[in-house]
């Protein structure tokens, strides 16, 4: 089966489902390809999203989908992009399910995907009481007593951004600590406490943290974590076209979204580090904008 449309979005998260709508009102038929696994599935609760503070990540994209569907050129296909090939104006994008689409542009909205983290009780707790990120779950967290599970260069910048919740964590490097002794002793001189022991298990009750208990036999009791995840890219189709990647696999943008590739574009957690649904969908917005820009010049000049 073939199917045609002016855009095709691989991955319907915030950045997907917000340069979905700005093209559906701009009248393109669009589809978007998504297989309903998100990252923050995890999670109860999307913060930092003006109007939708507090909303889960389902009931989030189930409103979204719900007004995006006023507009009849977007159609949502709960399916995997398997295969890109193409240039611009003609890509060809196949599913796992055999479906293959013919699209004019496309769009990159893939997100990242967390790796195992190697930490005894860690799934037990992650989303409901671990957390990665202190502007999305610091307020729920504040003045509580903390354990950051992170080493080197990120264990510095979490302890600093966590400061302005708690002044009660402890950082649990898991192992060597990796940190310069200027490092140590900038740590010390702020009074946070540092173990470098393994962990050897998270004790939990529910999805609550209440303790976490390292190899050398050290109890730490806390009310929650925070942890530097591990991260891959959320796809390598981009790659697959040719798109630059950084080292981290994040697709490599211009301020508009535009990736080396003519007519591809990238938006969301795939193009950019800084993880927040709200900025996720200010990409996919302005993607969303400015593909429906060059689809316009283009037949304009035709």
């Amino acid at each position: 089966m073939e199917k045609h449309s002016d855009v095709v979005i691989i991955g319907g998260g915030p950045a997907g489902l917000n340069a979905a709508l700005v093209l559906g009102r701009a009248r393109k038929n669009v589809v978007v390809i998504d297989e309903g696994r998100p990252r923050n599935r995890v999670t109860r609760e999307t913060h930092g999203f003006l109007t939708r503070d507090g909303i889960s990540p389902g009931e989030f994209r189930r409103i979204a989908k719900e007004q995006i569907s006023v507009y009849p050129g977007v159609q949502f296909a709960e399916d995997s992009a398997v295969k890109v090939a193409g240039a611009d104006g003609d890509f060809v994008v196949t599913t796992a399910q055999g479906t293959i689409y013919r699209t004019r542009k496309l769009l990159f909205a893939v997100g990242m995907k967390d790796l195992p983290v190697n930490v005894n009780g860690l799934a037990e707790v992650y989303g409901k009481s671990a957390f990665v990120c202190p502007y999305c779950d610091g307020w729920e967290l504040r003045d509580q007593p903390l354990v950051l599970i992170v080493k080197g260069a990120k264990a510095m910048h979490l302890a600093k951004m966590l400061s302005g919740w708690t002044s009660q964590f402890t950082i649990c490097t898991n192992g060597p600590d990796e940190w310069t002794n200027e490092e140590r002793e900038e740590l010390g001189r702020h009074n946070v406490p540092t173990y470098t022991s393994p962990i050897e298990r998270i004790v939990s009750q529910e999805g609550m943290v209440e303790q976490v208990v390292l190899q050398d036999g050290t109890v730490i009791p806390c009310t929650g974590i925070f942890f530097a995840p591990k991260l891959a890219a959320g796809s390598d189709l981009p790659q697959s076209l040719g798109c630059e990647v950084t080292d981290e696999g994040t697709v490599v943008v211009d301020t508009f979204g535009k990736t080396n590739i003519a007519g591809v574009f990238s938006a969301g957690d795939a193009a950019t580090q800084m993880y927040q649904a709200i900025a996720a969908a200010a990409m996919g917005s302005l993607a969303g904008a400015v593909i429906n820009g060059e689809l316009l010049t283009e037949a304009w000049n035709s």
